[in-house]
């Protein structure tokens, strides 16, 4: 009867699951995120449609330092900022500073050589010299322009090798010649750039808005036919002319360009100026606007070849496992049927010398749970971050969405890393629970803030963009003690509240003499090649990854990074699997730290990576850029180091020692099967760590 009553339910419960899942498909099929919605243009104005355009600036930055500066820091045309744009918490974090500019775009309102505004420079004026100084550094330094039109970049399309094209979300403020007479960066785009020790800038801009027509769409006014935007390009030039008329932004190849001496001994003076031009093409639709500019990227390709290598690894790994799981446990099971008598089943040998000190509690018991109990909360809010961004909430039309939604949820977390935290400090039989709570909730957050305080310090000196204000440092500090220290002792006193886990077996009460181990089977070596594998899944992600942040390059494959970050998940636990039980088999019960260090060691061959990366694709040289660069990699790797380490374990939520089916006078043939059943679901390193120890040492039978 239960199997037909079951059966005749589970057509009603299909029914109203699928039901759900249409209503919400009906429901996103009519609806935008917040900022990313279609914007309509019209000639003239109406409920429906807008104008005019607002072209807005971005702070400027360079892949030669890393400290941006805002728009208005260098000497360009501005325009009031008072009703600039409100940035949201990652925008600050990440020093974004959205201004307005006084470029105009008017729609279906072509403009030739409008000049925006004038600026005049005299030898003997501090405040001009130390201005035109600075807007040489910047030249030198290749900084970066980043305007934004319909939340859409600016782009400037060149072509690269190959007779490919590549658009990048910014362009440079202009272009330096050394004294040797090599020309950097743009320089070599215009032979007009050849004055040694010259610093040449890009005055002028050409910007092409191409639109998708309303004519015969539904969202087209019958009434005022209008247009989408659907990309945004933008050609720098260097005109030295201050000719106002229209051919007068027309370079020629004879036509000299704007260049700043190092010294200047008479006035300078130039014009800033545009074109803009508008450009009917229907064949792109407003959904794929971005494509353009992410087809252009480099090195796409090689994503499948990352995934493929990533399963490769993944595959190997689970042989090794299910190779020493089963076929080494299964010889134990065919020795032990072959027994006649108890007293030969006595003569254990291996891992089963140690059942009565495996439990017992490490050292810095204290620490080990603080971490396990941070590391769990790193591990949800990227979990959680990665599906949001998977599914396109996080896009990167979405600015600082990304950032927003990670430090939200981290703060939201701290109930699960007291919980955690105190779960295991009570299984270890620690008493100073209050120790235990205040140092969960400060610990890790406080290195993490306290390093980014020093790296904020340094932006502070440097007058930079990317320097947080004092005002977002207190919000920060409101989130931190005003909603996560609280969160971490409501699960801390949940989880002290619950009985304490039990162990299967009894701890001995003299520890047993560990014999000496080989080379492979000692803890540095075991930790050190425990990472290997893992780091061997992500690397090539991480080229991506860290091209997005520190080359400017827009990364928008999370599909690909949550992928990867399940394959980094079943690695680090079946590399941690393996080299545990050769410890366990080498009679080595120490085992609490090491399963801990050894998938979080990845993080030590990501930190040798990032310095790969510093070394060999960065061209910063300064002081300050380098303190940033290792600051906020110390930040990542930290957080890379707690998520890959933490393991929930599989007593969490249990309260006594039973949970799973064993009870006290099991014979060891059956508690071998069982073993064997047990280990063919990998799940995380942890959760299969204590079930290996607690089913491979328990002396119980199964009733």
């Amino acid at each position: 009867m239960t199997r037909l009553k079951s059966t005749k339910t589970l057509p009603h419960n299909m029914m109203r699951t699928l039901s759900i899942l249409l209503g919400i498909v009906s429901l996103s099929s009519a609806f935008y995120l917040p900022g990313l919605a279609p914007v309509t243009y019209c000639k003239q104005k109406s409920e429906n449609c807008q104008t005019g355009a607002k072209i807005f600036v971005n702070r400027l930055n360079s892949v030669e330092t890393i400290v941006p500066y805002e728009y208005h820091s260098f000497d360009f045309c501005t325009t009031d900022e008072e009703h600039s744009p409100v940035e949201n918490l990652g925008q600050v974090v990440f020093g974004e500073r959205i201004r307005p500019s006084p470029y105009n775009a008017t729609y279906m309102k072509d403009v030739k050589c409008q000049v925006a505004c004038t600026r005049s420079y005299q030898p003997n004026q501090k405040d001009s010299l130390a201005k035109l100084k600075f807007l040489k550094k910047g030249v030198s330094l290749n900084y970066q322009h980043h305007w934004i039109v319909d939340n859409m970049p600016l782009t400037w399309c060149y072509d690269v090798e190959q007779n490919e094209k590549y658009c990048s979300r910014g362009f440079p403020i202009g272009c330096y010649v050394t004294k040797d007479g090599k020309r950097k960066d743009a320089c070599v785009t215009d032979p007009r750039f050849n004055e040694k020790d010259s610093y040449y800038l890009f005055n002028h801009v050409d910007i092409t808005i191409t639109y998708h027509s309303g004519e015969g769409e539904e969202w087209g006014d019958k009434n005022n036919l209008g247009g989408r935007i659907v990309s945004a390009k933008i050609v720098p030039k260097s005109v030295k002319t201050t000719d106002l008329s229209v051919d007068g932004c027309q370079v020629k190849p004879t036509d000299p360009a704007l260049f700043l001496m190092r010294d200047i001994n008479k006035p300078l003076n130039f014009n800033y100026s545009y074109s803009l031009k508008w450009k009917q093409d229907n064949t792109i639709k407003w959904s794929s606007r971005w494509d353009y500019i992410l087809e252009s990227m480099p090195h796409t390709n090689i994503q499948w070849f990352s995934i493929m290598n990533s399963l490769v690894i993944v595959l190997f790994l689970s042989g090794m496992v299910a190779m020493i799981m089963l076929r080494t446990l299964h010889k134990d099971i065919a020795r032990y049927n072959q027994m006649d008598n108890s007293e030969d089943a006595q003569e254990e040998f291996g891992w089963k010398l140690v059942h009565g000190d495996v439990f017992r509690p490490p050292r810095k018991g204290m620490m080990l749970a603080v971490l396990n109990g941070s590391g769990l909360q790193v591990f949800f809010m990227v979990l959680i971050t990665l599906v949001f961004a998977s599914l396109g909430f996080l896009s990167p039309a979405n600015r600082g969405a990304l950032m927003t939604c990670a430090m939200v949820l981290y703060v939201c977390l701290g109930t699960p890393a007291g919980y955690v935290s105190a779960r295991i400090y009570k299984m270890f039989g620690g008493e100073k629970w209050k120790s235990n709570v205040i140092i969960t909730a400060l610990f890790c957050p406080g290195i993490v803030f306290g390093v980014f305080f020093l790296m904020n310090l340094i932006l502070w000196a440097k007058g930079s963009s990317a320097a947080i204000p004092f005002s977002t440092l207190i919000a920060l500090l409101a989130l931190w003690f005003g909603i996560s220290v609280p969160l971490v002792f409501v699960g801390a006193y949940f989880g002290y509240k619950k009985r304490a886990i039990e162990h299967p077996v009894r701890t001995n009460q003299i520890p047993r003499q560990i014999p000496d181990q080989s080379f492979y089977t000692q803890p540095l070596p075991g930790i050190v090649m425990g990472g290997v594998l893992p780091f061997g899944c992500i690397f090539i992600q991480l080229f991506f990854i860290l091209n997005s942040i520190w080359s400017q390059q827009t990364y928008y494959m999370f599909g690909f990074l949550f992928l990867v970050f399940v394959i980094l998940l079943v690695t680090c636990s079946e590399a941690t699997i393996l080299l545990c039980y050769f410890h366990l088999c080498a009679e080595d019960y120490h085992w609490w730290w090491r399963s801990f260090l050894t998938s979080g060691f990845t993080g030590v061959y990501l930190f040798a990576y990032c310095i790969h990366y510093f070394v060999s694709k960065l061209e910063i040289h300064d002081t300050a850029s380098t303190m940033l660069y290792f600051g906020y990699t110390f930040i990542m790797v930290f957080a890379f180091f707690l998520t890959t380490e933490t393991r929930p374990p599989s007593q969490w939520g249990q309260e006594n020692g039973t949970q799973y089916g064993l009870h006290r006078d099991a014979t060891l043939h059956k508690e071998l099967k069982l073993c064997v059943a047990t280990q063919q679901s990998l799940n995380y390193v942890w959760l299969h760590i204590e079930k290996i120890c607690m089913i491979l040492f328990r002396k119980g039978s199964i009733i």
